[in-house]
This record gives C-alpha cells, sequence and structure tokens, in this order.
C-alpha cells in the first residue's frame, strides 16, 4: 500500500489531535483505521501529529470511520448534538451569505458554501417593515408581505415548518411575497430577508365554531 500524499484539503482540516481522539473513543488503532481506508498506519500517523493531511478522496470514508459529518471534518469544528431526534420546529436555518443557498437542520451542524461558513439564523418578531400576514384560504395558509423585491433587498424564502414536515419556498427579486402552503398542522412561518434577516411567526390557531345559545323553554 502506498502511503497517501498531501493533498488539496483545506488547511481548516480537522486538528490532528481530534483525529486522535475519535480513532481512540471507536477503540481503533492507527494501522485499523489505516487499512479501512487502503493507505499506511505511517500515513494516519502524520495526520494525527499534524505533518501531513488526508488526500481530498479519503475526506468522505474517513468521516464515516470516525462517526462524524464531512461538514465537521472540513470546517475542523466538532459539536455534541443533543437534538438528533429533534422535530423540525427545533430546526436551525443556516444560510450563505453569497449565493442564499439554505441548509435547515435538526440540530447544531457545520455547514460551508461557496468557500464561506454558513452561521445559523435566528429568528426574531418582525419589525414594521417585515410585519407579514398570515391567512387561512381554503386549505392553505397565505402568505403576504408589501416588500421592495429589488436586486439588492428582497425576500429570500418563506418556510413553514410543523412538528413533522417543512416546506420551503424560495424567492426571488421582482416576485411579489405571495406564497401558499397546505395546512398540515400547527406551526411557524419563517421568512428570510437578505439584508435584515429571519423572522418567525406562529401560524394562526384555528378558530373555533360559534356555539349558539339554547333557546330557552
Amino acid at each position: 500500500m502506498n502511503q497517501t500524499p498531501q493533498s488539496n484539503v483545506p488547511q481548516t482540516f480537522l486538528a490532528a489531535s481530534a483525529i486522535k481522539r475519535l480513532r481512540e473513543e471507536r477503540g481503533l488503532t492507527q494501522r485499523a483505521l489505516a487499512e479501512s481506508l487502503g493507505v499506511t498506519d505511517k500515513a494516519v500517523s502524520k495526520w494525527e501529529s499534524g505533518r501531513g493531511l488526508p488526500d481530498i478522496s479519503l475526506v468522505e470514508p474517513l468521516a464515516q470511520r470516525l462517526g462524524i459529518s464531512v461538514a465537521e471534518l472540513l470546517a475542523g469544528d466538532i459539536r455534541a448534538n443533543a437534538n438528533r431526534a429533534g422535530n423540525m420546529l427545533k430546526g436551525v436555518f443556516y444560510v450563505c451569505p453569497i449565493c442564499g443557498n439554505v441548509v435547515h437542520a435538526l440540530g447544531e451542524g457545520s455547514f460551508s458554501c461557496c468557500g464561506s461558513t454558513m452561521f445559523p439564523q435566528e429568528a426574531e418578531e418582525p419589525d414594521a417593515d417585515h410585519a407579514f400576514s398570515i391567512e387561512r384560504v381554503e386549505d392553505d395558509w397565505y402568505v403576504t408581505l408589501d416588500h421592495p423585491m429589488t436586486k439588492d433587498h428582497y425576500i429570500s424564502f418563506v418556510a413553514y415548518t410543523t412538528m413533522d414536515g417543512i416546506c420551503l419556498k424560495k424567492l426571488y427579486p421582482e416576485q411579489l411575497v405571495q406564497p401558499r402552503f397546505h395546512i398540515t398542522g400547527r406551526g411557524r412561518m419563517y421568512l428570510y430577508c437578505n439584508q435584515h434577516g429571519l423572522f418567525v411567526l406562529p401560524t394562526p390557531r384555528k378558530k373555533k365554531p360559534a356555539v349558539r345559545p339554547m333557546p330557552l323553554r
């Protein structure tokens, strides 16, 4: 077996000490890890001492052997995720500051896009300029907002989340902010402005039918 050469893996790659710690937590020797990846134990030793980096082709299998995601491996940030079995209402939105790509995760994670780290968005109550409305129209939630929707300032997406699902609709400059979502239960409606961040409102409660008073006899 040939020793894995140093490669184009970013220098933000997982810290050498973390590779060693994760390997030992899984009861793997350097040789066992090396054999599972098709490299020498000397190559693994170099990774753990910071004297070398794995080849880019080994990133995914190495992450699998260490029990972490590729994103965590590349970001060099391992986080305990206490919400792996959480519901959609506890999810977190990550947005790329360059292209606007969106990731919705059920727990903490490390994500990157366009060479930049995607940070979790903290949802706030809408301010006066982003006070969107949610109305029930037949079996749909109808969301509306009067917004400039210019190329530099626009609503990027609107998302409807319930305990067991999410529906996200992307919007683009010059579009009207008028998405509709089929009602699947009580939940939350999120709206993301590329200039001012994430806003959230609970979906309205169902109106109880009026109770007619019983006629007096």
